[in-house]
This record gives structure tokens, C-alpha cells and sequence, in this order.
């Protein structure tokens, strides 16, 4: 989109009903009914490489669903996100169900073409084994990147069951195949029970550093905001965002929850405290509606969205205007 084009933004609710119409993120246009997108949101419906409950590959549409109550001003990052660039829905990423190896291509690929229109992603999942894919495609644009990981669990796992692609495994494959900044990288939200302590030395060795939910607790969300933009600098980043870095009275519906996590308030504050950084692309994933209640998860996922699709409309708004 141009510097004087105006972007289409989402449906009137004061004339159409927020539960009335196509369910597109925040009501927003279709990316074929805009041509081009600054910013794609896009839905990836896979999760055969969950280790325990499956219903990840509903995600996209659950969270599409609550994403009717977005508003088009976002107070917390005094911006209008839709307004400040062109944010556009485009669909689903139809992935192959039965093949991982072939999936994980498919999703490459759809994510090099989207990124190839100068597009940004803001991908809503589907399982975490999405996140490797679209950083392969992100780092052939940027170079190596950035990572921030929010997550109850490390998924820098070797195998499980001798499989090397899975929802517990994709960054450990990118920082063995070069694609993420090692000078960069922070696990937020971590906690429970591990394989063992080698789990933790393993994830230092590759250049994790860990914010765990207790030290969100402890600390606060701005002092953890303030460590993480330092430890980025203007570096390229990609967020990754496993909804069960929430805890389970805020993120029931998801498949491997965990005791003692961090609340929606905080979540959404550390990425607000975010909002200077060089957001490239991002997901959300890991939200299955199967074990929600009330939409109590595709809420928060949604707001989470949210967050992340302001912090890149106002980064593109800022370059345009440079």
C-alpha cells in the first residue's frame, strides 16, 4: 500500500451486528478483496505434531470468531492499527494433515509467497510446529532473526519418538539450521516439570535466555518488558506465541496446560511494553476450542493478536512517514 492510499478497514458495527457476517479477523476485509496486504493474518489449521490432546487445527477459525469484539482503536498503544496500514485476512494456509514433512512445506512456501508481496504475517495456528516453518520463510527475508518465545514449555526438544518435526521440537531445528539471531533469544513464560536438568542445559547451549512465569510474577511486566527489548535491540523479530504460556484459568482450551502460568493482563502488557521493537512477523498458536469454556482462550488469543498486529501497523506507519 502506497503513502496515500487509505486501507480498508473492518466492517461498521454500528450498522452491521458484531455476530452478523463472515467471521474474518476483526471483521476485517479478505486479503483478494484488497489485492495487497501490509499485514496478512492468516490461519494455519494443522496440529498433527501434538504430543497430547489434539483440536489445534480448529484454532484459527475460534479465534477469528472472537475476534468480532476487536475495536478499531487500540488505547493501550494510542493507535488505530487498521487505519495506520492495510490488514487483510487471508484465510487459511490448507496444509496436508497426513504428511508432516509435506505440511511443513506447503506452509513454507504459502508463507514465502504472502512475505514476497511485502506482506508482514500474523499467523494464527494450529500446533507449534508451525513456528518452523514460517521462520525459515521470515529468515530468507531478514536473515537470521530475533525470537521471542512465549510458552509454558522449552520445544527444544531433540525428537519424540524419533520424530524431529513436532509441535515440541521447532526451535531447536531453527537454531540447528542458522535462521535465529543466538544473540537474541528468550523464552517467556515458562514453568513445570522437565525430562530433566539436561532439558535446561541443552536450551542454554543454543542461547535461550528464560523468563519464567514466576519471575513475571515476581518482577513485574514492565521490568520484563525493559530486560527483553534490551536483549533485542532493533534486531528483526518474530514472536511466537503458545497460548498456554497463560495459565489454565486464563487459557483453558489448549493441549498441553500447565499449573502456575501468567495471566492475560500480563501477557498483553510485556507485548504493549513491546511495542518500540522491529516486529517482523509473528504467530499465535496452540488454541483448541474443544477445551474452552465461554471462549475464555480464543479471547485472550484474540487480544493477543491484537497487540501484535498494532505493533506492526505502527512500524510501517513510522517507515512511510521517515
Amino acid at each position: 500500500m502506497s503513502s496515500n492510499e487509505t486501507p480498508r478497514g473492518p466492517v461498521d458495527s454500528s450498522r452491521v451486528p458484531r455476530y452478523a457476517g463472515p467471521a474474518t479477523f476483526a471483521r476485517l476485509p479478505r486479503l483478494d478483496e484488497v489485492g495487497t496486504a501490509d499485514v496478512a493474518v492468516v490461519g494455519v489449521p494443522f496440529d498433527s505434531g501434538v504430543s497430547y490432546r489434539p483440536g489445534a487445527r480448529f484454532g484459527g477459525n475460534a479465534i477469528r470468531e472472537a475476534s468480532r469484539l476487536l475495536r478499531p482503536y487500540n488505547p493501550a498503544q494510542d493507535a488505530s492499527p487498521f487505519a495506520l496500514a492495510q490488514v487483510a485476512d487471508g484465510g487459511d494456509i490448507a496444509v496436508n494433515p497426513f504428511d508432516i514433512h509435506e505440511a511443513v512445506d506447503t506452509i513454507e512456501a504459502a508463507a514465502d509467497d504472502l512475505l514476497g508481496t511485502g506482506a508482514r504475517l500474523m499467523t494464527l495456528g494450529g500446533d507449534h510446529t508451525i513456528a518452523l516453518p514460517l521462520l525459515r520463510s521470515v529468515a530468507k527475508k531478514h536473515g537470521p532473526v530475533a525470537l521471542l518465545h512465549f510458552d509454558a514449555h522449552l520445544d527444544t526438544w531433540d525428537t519424540y519418538f524419533g520424530a524431529e518435526y513436532t509441535h515440541g521440537t521447532p526451535f531447536r531445528r531453527a537454531v540447528e539450521e542458522g535462521i535465529l539471531d543466538t544473540e537474541a533469544l528468550s523464552h517467556v513464560g515458562t514453568r513445570g516439570p522437565l525430562y530433566g536438568k539436561q532439558d535446561l542445559t541443552d536450551d542454554e547451549k543454543m542461547g535461550f535466555g528464560i523468563v519464567t512465569s514466576a519471575d513475571v510474577y515476581r518482577r513485574g511486566a514492565d521490568e520484563v518488558a525493559d530486560q527483553l527489548r534490551q536483549r533485542i535491540g532493533d534486531r528483526p523479530l518474530y514472536i511466537s506465541i503458545d497460548i498456554d504460556c497463560l495459565d489454565p484459568a486464563h487459557a483453558p482450551g489448549t493441549g498441553t496446560p500447565e499449573a502456575g502460568g501468567m495471566s492475560s493482563r500480563e501477557l498483553l502488557e510485556i507485548l504493549r511494553g513491546l511495542a518500540s521493537c522491529n516486529l517482523v512477523s509473528a504467530d499465535v498458536v496452540e488454541v483448541a476450542p474443544a477445551y474452552d469454556h465461554a471462549e475464555i482462550t480464543s479471547v485472550a488469543a484474540s487480544h493477543t493478536a491484537y497487540e501484535l498486529t498494532t505493533i506492526m501497523a505502527r512500524r510501517i506507519a513510522a517507515a512511510r512517514t521517515a
